[in-house]
């Protein structure tokens, strides 16, 4: 495997979500983008990362 690649199991840890929960993303067609080689599946970090900014929200505002 590729450094630059998650597994499932390694990207659901990063988001902070099982991998049933990653697996149900697929299928509906959300969550991080996500790639197949001979049949298996792989996150790149790049879209993790990404995927991980945009659920970030900060709080507060001007005071």
């Amino acid at each position: 495997m590729q450094p630059d690649l998650f597994t499932p199991t390694a990207a659901a840890d990063a988001i902070g979500v099982t991998t049933s929960t990653l697996a149900t993303w697929r299928c509906r067609g959300s969550g991080p983008a996500y790639i197949k080689r001979n049949g298996k599946v792989f996150y790149r970090r790049a879209d993790v990362a990404a995927f991980i900014a945009s659920r970030t929200t900060e709080h507060g505002g001007a005071q």
